[in-house]
């Protein structure tokens, strides 16, 4: 016996048929996720990490098995020849495989099962691809071989999108494997239920019933809701046993880091959907941990075991049944009242000051309210900045300046435990007024080693006010009473991508959000273009304005901020010889954006840079009637 090859006599293929047989089982949750989090750049070869850091994926191994996980899967996800070889490491195939399944096998011990884990290729295959059908089948069948006599108790293949791509997996690795071993077969899916290359549930359960797998089911991708739909239809096309290990979500990326949103008690919500659906294997992928296997796993010991798809209603958990009724719009504050009432509003921004003095920002504020500015707009840590609390900030300008302040909050420095905290505060001093934004990240202030939190990111906070303001904490318990925040969103009209801003802003609006601030929008055509877009969402739009200073400014807004400002306005700004004639036009170019966008949107939100009141207040001199 060698230290990196168990003899086939510990694997226990026959042990764990028979088990899922008589009862559902739980697998682990993701491994990149996990090690990605524990420091290992994204770039590493993750599968190599058996080889050099062999403690470390030990030790992910031993998180799952301790929260109850009873199937721990190789580390070998990326771990074919064709994957290997982009790293360089293709020769080191086996000893990668082997090393996966010992690690595996020392975490696991007589606790849980140890699958070989197979992923696709990462390259396309025949018709598509210059790969054909026989090399790729040589790929999986080398690995999977690699792993049967590293002593694996069942192979699981997962996170296809491509059909032909996993039958070649499947006949591969029952090759290898003979009849006894069993065989996961899991593909992915779209919020459709469809594979990437547009294969329907239909489809794909039929081929995947006729194939040599004995479970089949679906990873990765979406998040447990549209994995327990899609499984429910592929049980009308099979009678195999099923699996699934949904995402925490969808992922939204922040400074480089991919945040995924699904709590642990929201994925062991659907555990336990899936569990009386008769799903035989639960588990979770990319962005679930130890915790959210760990409600999965009480959710499976509370259940009878299920051999066939029962006909059952699936009631909402206790703690949903208790949310109160929102606070209507109206009611929340006068902002509320207004924008209920389809008035036109105005904002000006007024950042928090660097020391404990306000004095400034709060004779700015009753500069606006003179000038009938309907609320103050207060920034949380602008450009990565320590400032005031905008929160105490908010409040002096409520107190002192006799005007609602709109309170900007960020994902940046708190995580979930505090975000809930802060809201709850801000609701009992009468900081009504929310705009949920992910924050910017630390590199771009004046601390770029600050630690960054981003437990959620906008979305996700947006999901939290929303709860507090039903009367539910974000595990969905009853608190006893509730909140009435008004609940704002950004935008921006000017996205490189506005595909991906779209999306967004539709889960924002389906998370709960009841208002839109732009960023800076310079380009009428594109605010235009974003408003039809976003038409079905029903939700009223604040634009935001930036009184330009100077020439430079305007360079700074479109290579810094990425706001684009048409050639026209530079030009402008560019002809403005000095400071003062900078100062008129760009107040000038201000209150043009503002005529024009007041027919299209319910309010503007004014900045002054530089803590010039004076030209937010010129600028929302065009707003003229409020009627």
């Amino acid at each position: 016996m060698t230290a990196t090859s168990p003899p086939k006599s510990q694997s226990r293929p026959k042990e764990f048929r028979e088990q899922l047989l008589e009862r559902a089982l739980v697998a682990d949750g993701a491994m990149g996720t996990v090690l990605y989090s524990k420091g290992v750049f994204i770039n590493r070869c993750f599968d190599e990490l058996n080889l050099s850091m062999p403690a470390l994926v030990k030790e992910t191994h031993q998180e799952y098995v301790k929260a109850g996980a009873e199937i721990i899967e190789s580390n070998t996800f990326g771990a074919t020849r064709t994957r290997l070889a982009a790293f360089g490491l293709s020769e080191n195939l086996k000893e990668i495989n082997r090393a996966g399944v010992r690690l595996a096998r020392e975490a696991a011990g007589d606790s849980a099962f140890v699958a070989g884990a197979i992923g696709p290729l990462g390259v396309r295959i025949e018709p598509l691809g210059a790969m054909s059908f026989a090399e790729a089948k040589a790929d999986f069948r080398e690995q999977a071989e690699a792993l049967l006599d590293a002593g694996v108790d069942l192979l699981i293949l997962e996170t296809f999108s491509d059909l032909n791509e996993i039958r070649e997996a499947i006949f591969a690795a029952r090759e290898a494997a003979g009849n006894d071993m069993v065989i996961v077969a899991q593909v992915t899916i779209d919020d459709a239920g469809n594979m990437p290359g547009g294969a329907t549930p239909e489809t794909y359960t039929q081929k995947l019933d006729e194939w040599p797998a004995d479970v089949i089911g679906l990873n990765c991708s979406v998040g447990p809701k549209a994995t327990f739909e899609t499984i429910e239809r592929m049980m009308q096309y099979s009678r195999k046993p099923m699996s699934a290990m949904p995402n925490a979500g969808l992922p939204a990326v922040v400074e480089g880091r991919k945040i995924y949103l699904c709590s642990p008690e929201y994925m062991a919500q659907y555990a336990r959907r899936l569990l009386w659906a008769g799903v035989k294997i639960v588990g979770g992928c990319c962005g679930t941990t130890a915790e959210h296997i760990k409600l999965i796993r009480s959710e499976a010991r509370s259940l009878q075991p299920q051999t066939k798809k029962l006909s059952v209603t699936i009631e909402e958990p206790v703690a949903k049944a208790k949310a109160l009724a929102k606070v209507p719009v109206a009611a929340k504050s006068k902002l509320g009242a207004k924008l209920a009432a389809g008035k036109f509003v105005s904002f000006v921004e007024i950042l928090p000051p660097r020391g404990v003095d306000a004095s400034k920002e709060i004779e700015g504020a009753k500069l606006c309210a003179g000038h009938g500015i309907d609320c103050i707009n207060v920034p949380d840590g602008p450009r990565a900045s320590a400032r005031l609390s905008n929160q105490v900030t908010c409040q002096l300008i409520q107190q002192e300046a006799h005007i609602e302040a709109v309170m900007h909050f960020c994902c940046r420095d708190r995580n979930i435990l505090g975000i809930q905290s802060e809201l709850l505060g801000a609701h009992t001093v009468g900081v009504r007024n929310l705009i949920c934004i992910t924050g910017d990240p630390p590199r771009m202030g004046t601390y770029p080693d600050a630690t960054a939190v981003f437990d959620v990111d906008a979305i996700g906070l947006t999901n939290i006010v929303n709860n507090l303001n039903h009367g539910l904490d974000i595990g969905g318990n009853p608190m006893g009473s509730q909140t009435a925040l008004l609940i704002g969103v950004g935008a921006n009209p000017g996205a490189l991508n506005m595909d991906e801003e779209i999306r967004r802003m539709e889960w924002k609006a389906q998370a709960g959000a009841e208002y839109i601030v732009t960023q800076p929008v310079f380009d009428l055509d594109l605010l235009e273009q974003f408003l039809k877009r976003t038409e079905h969402l029903k939700l009223p739009v604040i634009c935001g304005v930036w009184p330009l200073t100077s020439y430079r400014n305007a360079e700074f807004m479109v290579n810094e901020l990425r706001v684009p400002v048409p050639e026209p306005f530079m030009k402008r700004m560019l002809k403005a010889d000095n400071a003062e004639k900078a100062r008129h036009e760009g107040v000038a170019i201000g209150r043009e954006m503002v005529e024009r966008a007041r027919k299209l949107v319910q309010g503007v939100q004014l900045s002054a840079p530089f803590g010039r009141y004076s030209m937010a207040i010129e600028v929302a001199e065009a707003i003229g009637s409020r009627d």
